[in-house]
């Protein structure tokens, strides 16, 4: 407490300050003592490439029974794009598979195009499909919740 009290005297007549430039300029004479320290410094710097592109994966899937569905949006969660091949498969599957896919997909902001009959192409939100097809199914009702 005693120290306390010597320090805020000590302060107020202004000697502190002169304590306080010591130590600043003891600590640059240490700084200036190891100048190799600067260039290991620099040496560390890591350099990154911005224009690598990462390799795009395409999954073709033709999903046999309901279970196969969490593995088609697990690639979507992975932002791999799906094309659904549902043309062999029974009608009440094949709509509960899309019904499935397309949900999940629109809880992902990604989007979905029917490519063919029963074929549907599925693609997470770093991607964008491009096609004619999607003006004309949008207009014969296909897929009426689906904005451009």
């Amino acid at each position: 407490m005693a120290a306390k009290l010597m320090d805020k005297v000590l302060s107020f007549m202004g000697f502190e300050e002169d304590v306080e430039e010591e130590e600043k300029r003891d600590r640059e004479e240490v700084r200036e003592e190891h100048p190799w320290q600067k260039k290991k410094e620099k040496e560390k710097a890591t350099v990154f490439n911005l224009h690598s592109q990462r390799q795009v994966h395409v999954v073709v899937v033709e999903p046999r029974s309901f279970d196969e569905v969490q593995g088609i949006t697990d690639n979507l969660k992975n932002r791999c794009p799906v094309i659904v091949n549902l043309e062999q498969a029974e009608s009440d599957l094949a709509k509960r598979v899309v019904d499935f896919v397309s949900g999940a997909t629109y809880a992902l902001n990604g989007s979905l195009q029917k490519v063919g009959n029963g074929i549907f192409l599925f693609v997470p939100n770093n991607m964008d499909i491009n096609s004619e097809l999607k003006s004309e199914s949008k207009e014969k009702g296909l897929f009426p919740w689906i904005r451009s």
